[in-house]
């Protein structure tokens, strides 16, 4: 069983990713292009992090758990992900390839937990995309239908959602939708844009990020001198800062009666916060096509999660400020934040009319970035592991446009399928579960590299590294508790189908086994093989039995 935890020498892995003819079999396919400096790489995490979470989560976790509290949640979230990122900075600084936590658990813990690892990254990366591009579906047809009046037949209704969910048609009546042609669109857009090449991903990307940041600060300028103590101080019997956290008492959640509010509702509404930070890891992705990455990644890691935090804090608190927090129950705060600020500010209709649909426009620009991000990190994850020989196909790059080609094509046509099918609810909550399991692996890493390799070279280095790290990997795990039961279920039949792959093919085809005279090693992988088929069936059953029960 050694094999399993077999690990890839850091020098090594830095020299097979640099290496043309590096991949499976030894078929290589060239290298990556080294295109970017700080700035893209910051622009990078901040298209990954601002979306869904400042566009949505906002209001949510401000109307249910915290109140105008929610601006403490913020700042705990970003604590807790700055600890992350911390460990994510000095990874990628120290081993400067493609495959992020993927390549750096093959460096710590050995290639079986590197496979484990990379498998769950798919949960992050493609399933975070077609999470985003449902998102976006909502926003695109609200606009078009709400905000610019165009009508839409009963048959085009059914083509802006999947199979598994239900549309509203035009006489009122609800039926199940046929495929969500707008979410395949934007996933084909993403990938055709990622196939042609990372600088002009980059570009794309950063456009993007210009538009929603200035809807952003936009709000943040409108409604900050509108903020209203009465609607701020909403504790009246506590004193300073703590009037800002509602009395505990009962709130409606997803129409059940339950307890919130209070600190405990506080730190409740910073583990729903905190998944409005995942994304900054994916800029890890692009390390084999950085131009200085010992320095430039950690800038861009930090430096985006830093931006990202202040707008989070600023946005929340001119949204609390702004609207009284009970009115924030809605899946589209900033709009309702925007509405309110025209009529303080006594707007004509019109103009409340025009600001809300660039608001929309904002939308789909954040949404729109956070999918080719998503997307970006998933191509350079499969890219890595095939270079390694646990999968086959998508080791190769593109000898014009430098990007994995295969890869990129295949996440496409993944996303595109996936997001016209599957319904939003079914997959947004495995993206948290599978972001925090890599967050906490990479936390874990850095201590056990600290003892292992102890001389390597480390651009950069995490500060007081044994309680960053601890605490990042229990800080994780704590959020990942408050999961419901299903997604638990969920992520574990997701593992137990890549043990089969990896069974089946990623053991048998090993580069660094087979480079260590120890291909086809037969034992180890009948074992997992049998202990995969063996769990799978019954947790397929459970996850059978909870979905339709639900």
């Amino acid at each position: 069983m050694a094999g399993l935890f077999a690990k890839k020498d850091l020098e090594r892995l830095i020299a097979d990713a640099n290496d043309p003819n590096a991949g499976e079999g030894g078929s290589g396919g060239g290298t990556l292009k080294r295109s970017l400096g700080a700035f893209n790489l910051t622009t990078l995490g901040i298209g990954a992090i601002i979306g869904t979470g400042i566009f949505t989560l906002t209001g949510l976790a401000a109307a249910d758990y915290a109140g105008p509290g929610i601006v403490y949640s913020f700042i705990i979230g970003g604590i807790l992900c700055a600890l992350a990122g911390l460990c994510y900075s000095e990874m990628a600084a120290m081993v400067p390839v493609a495959g992020s936590a993927y390549a750096y658990s093959y460096a710590t813990m050995g290639e079986f937990v590197a496979w484990i690892i990379g498998w769950d990254l798919v949960l992050e990366y493609a399933f975070g995309a077609i999470t985003v591009s449902n998102g976006w579906s909502g926003y695109f047809i609200s606009m078009l239908k709400d905000s610019l009046g165009i009508p839409f037949t009963d048959g085009l209704m059914r083509l802006t959602k999947g199979p598994w969910e239900l549309v509203k048609l035009n006489d009122g009546s609800m039926v199940h939708g046929m495929w969500n042609l707008p979410a395949t669109l934007i996933a084909m857009l993403a990938a055709w844009i990622l196939y042609r090449g990372i600088k002009e991903s980059a570009t794309a990307n950063n456009i993007i990020v210009i538009i929603k940041v200035t809807i952003v600060l936009l709000f943040i300028v409108m409604g900050i001198g509108l903020v209203s103590k009465t609607n701020l101080f909403v504790n009246h019997t506590a004193h300073g800062l703590g009037m800002l956290v509602p009395e505990r008492g009962p709130s409606q959640v997803m129409g059940q009666t339950m307890t919130t509010y209070g600190w405990p509702g506080v730190f409740r509404a910073a583990g729903v916060v905190f998944f409005a930070y995942i994304g900054f890891d994916a800029v890890s992705t692009t390390a084999q096509e950085c131009k200085n990455p010992a320095k430039d990644l950690p800038r861009g890691i930090l430096g985006s999660l830093v931006i990202c935090t202040i707008l989070y804090i600023l946005t929340s608190f001119t949204l609390a400020g702004v609207v009284p927090y009970n009115q924030l129950h809605t899946s589209a705060p900033v709009a309702t934040g925007f509405d309110k600020i025209v009529e303080l500010l006594h707007w004509n209709p019109t103009a409340g009319r025009t600001l809300t649909t660039v608001v929309k426009l904002g939308a789909l620009a954040g949404l729109s970035s956070v999918i080719l991000v998503m997307m970006l990190g998933q191509t350079r994850v499969f890219y890595a592991m095939s270079k390694d020989g646990l999968l086959p196909w998508f080791g190769t790059a593109h000898p014009k446009f430098g990007t994995p080609h295969v890869a990129t094509a295949m996440t496409g046509v993944f996303v595109m399928a996936c997001g016209g099918l599957m319904p939003l609810s079914l997959v947004g909550e495995l993206v948290s579960i599978g972001t925090l399991l890599a967050f906490t692996l990479v936390c874990i890493g850095i201590p056990i590299l600290r003892i292992t390799n102890p001389d390597t070279v480390r651009p950069f280095r995490t500060p007081m590294p044994w309680v960053v790290s601890i605490l990042g990997a229990a800080s994780c795990l704590w959020v990942m508790s408050y999961l419901p039961q299903d997604t638990w279920l969920r992520l574990i039949t997701w593992l137990e189908v890549g043990l089969l792959i990896y069974a089946t093919y990623g053991w048998r085809r090993s580069r660094l086994a087979s480079d260590n005279g120890t291909a086809g090693r037969a034992k180890p992988h009948a074992i997992i093989l049998a202990v995969a088929v063996i769990t799978l069936i019954p947790t397929l059953y459970w996850d059978y039995k909870v979905f339709f029960h639900h």
